[in-house]
């Protein structure tokens, strides 16, 4: 999926993953933001947990994504909540942006794994960033129940290094060397309203623009991820964001 389908699929989304704003509202509170709280979030999308949580607890960050018009909307949401002194958002690769090693409390990484081709190689990109006994946010998907080769490809997922059971997601994380301290999880309803959602916004955005040269690939993709969300995501594929820190 292009950067481009996924601005035209996410366009009306203020929350670029399955958490609805209860769950990301949790994971605010399991992670004890406290006023001063440095965070970098990498692929950060809309900016929508760093505006909110500075927002609410006075945390300062930092976001990172190659998408100009993801990042325009963060920086107005930014604006809308009154925090643009407190957060930045930078257009950068994800995966390579470099910066005062170890100065974040808290860094994020939800739903973008393959910036590091699955988890245990994006959790190497975010400990550089990491202060010493801080707290890691990885977002990925894992099986609910294994899969059969025609579900893994018709979710274009057959690379066994992005996704892995729950416990499997535990292992990486601890050969990674990280411990897993708690997770939020999304449901199946939250994943509709992700999923399901975009349908109808690109079914309008191909209806107002039938002469794009991208629209045939995009009237493709939107067939395919229908199909693919109704006949195996919901039944096999779960999503969560899981905290952690690292081994002692």
């Amino acid at each position: 999926m292009s950067l481009r389908f996924h601005e035209i699929a996410e366009a009306r989304h203020r929350i670029l993953n399955p958490l609805n704003d209860e769950k990301l509202a949790l994971l605010g509170e399991i992670c004890r933001i406290i006023p001063g709280t440095r965070q970098l979030d990498l692929a950060c999308g809309k900016g929508e947990l760093l505006s909110r949580w500075s927002a609410e607890y006075g945390l300062e960050g930092v976001g990172v994504d190659i998408s100009k018009v993801f990042l325009g909307a963060a920086r107005a949401r930014a604006e809308e909540l009154g925090v643009s002194e407190r957060v930045e958002f930078v257009e950068a690769d994800a995966g390579t942006y470099e910066t005062t090693p170890e100065s974040f409390d808290i860094v994020s990484c939800i739903g973008a794994t393959w910036i590091g081709n699955g988890i245990k190689g994006t959790l190497s990109l975010m400990r550089r960033h990491l202060r010493p006994n801080g707290t890691v946010l990885v977002g990925d998907c894992y099986w609910q129940t294994p899969p059969p080769p025609e579900a893994r490809a018709a979710l274009g997922l057959e690379d066994d290094n992005l996704v892995t059971s729950l416990i499997g997601t535990n292992d990486r994380i601890e050969e990674a060397g990280f411990e897993l301290l708690d997770m939020v999880l999304a449901s199946p309803d939250s994943w509709d309203r992700y999923v399901a959602s975009q349908w109808w916004t690109i079914s309008d955005w191909l209806r107002d623009n039938p002469d794009d040269p991208d629209a045939p690939a995009m009237r493709d993709f939107l067939v395919q991820a229908r199909r693919s969300h109704l006949e195996y995501g919901r039944q096999y594929l779960g999503w969560g964001v899981f905290v952690l820190r690292p081994q002692p």
